[in-house]
């Protein structure tokens, strides 16, 4: 009897010392954001940097052609809403432009886009002569960017030789190209740190809609939607 005791508490030892092997098996740590999460290795940061235009005149001497006054009013635009300090407007040297525009007729399509800021004009050289050549406009202002590089990796994916890679955890490039292209789309930067201020809500909307609920009728809005037969398409 006290050898069948002995033998069923070595038993016991042993099956306790393998769970407490089995304890200390290494566990991922969930949270409501892991730090392998791609917002975290790949953050949309926002950083002063330059906004260029190149525009290529097409109208003749002195003459602003309607592409390159669409896209100066926009780049306007753009400035109003982002930028801050002086625009820079650079023109090519050593190598002709088609129809060299001068500033003036370039700051008062600026000017009419609304944008009252002070224009410096320079010039800078070309690399090859042979290539058309811009007039190139820039100015400093806001802009959301990833703050990592893309196109980085680091480790195998999946390595025949070693267990790297098996921790089922996203690889280390995963969200950057969809942080890059969202910080590209978003018209303004600061709209990624908070929202845009509500506008007064609409009095007379309001009223309808709780003068309908008072009749005891549905508030939302009726749409009407009138179809076609097939067999009236192309005539008889």
């Amino acid at each position: 009897m006290p050898n069948s005791f002995l033998s069923q508490g070595i038993v016991i030892l042993g099956l306790s010392l393998g769970l407490c092997a089995c304890n200390t098996v290494d566990r991922m740590q969930t949270s409501s954001i892991p730090m392998d999460d791609y917002r975290v290795r790949h953050p949309i940061t926002l950083s002063e940097t330059s906004r260029v235009l190149d525009i290529f005149p097409a109208g003749g001497p002195g003459v602003l052609d309607q592409h390159s006054i669409g896209e100066l009013v926009t780049f306007g635009h753009l400035y109003r809403q982002v930028g801050e300090g002086p625009i820079l407007i650079l023109y090519p040297t050593g190598s002709g432009v088609p129809g060299h525009v001068p500033a003036e007729a370039i700051r008062q399509v600026l000017a009419a886009s609304g944008v009252h800021a002070p224009v410096r004009v320079g010039s800078y050289p070309v690399t090859q002569p042979a290539l058309a050549s811009p007039i190139r406009l820039s100015f400093t202002g806001l802009k959301a960017k990833v703050a990592t590089p893309c196109g980085e990796w680091p480790s195998d994916l999946a390595s025949g030789s070693t267990i790297q890679g098996w921790d089922n955890k996203p690889y280390w490039n995963y969200g950057c190209a969809y942080q890059s292209a969202l910080a590209a789309q978003v018209a303004d930067p600061r709209d990624l740190v908070e929202p845009r201020g509500e506008t007064p809500p609409d009095t007379l909307i309001k009223a309808r809609g709780i003068e309908t609920i008072r009749k005891g009728t549905d508030p939302s809005t009726a749409w009407t939607t009138k179809n076609t037969a097939i067999s009236n398409v192309g005539g008889n």
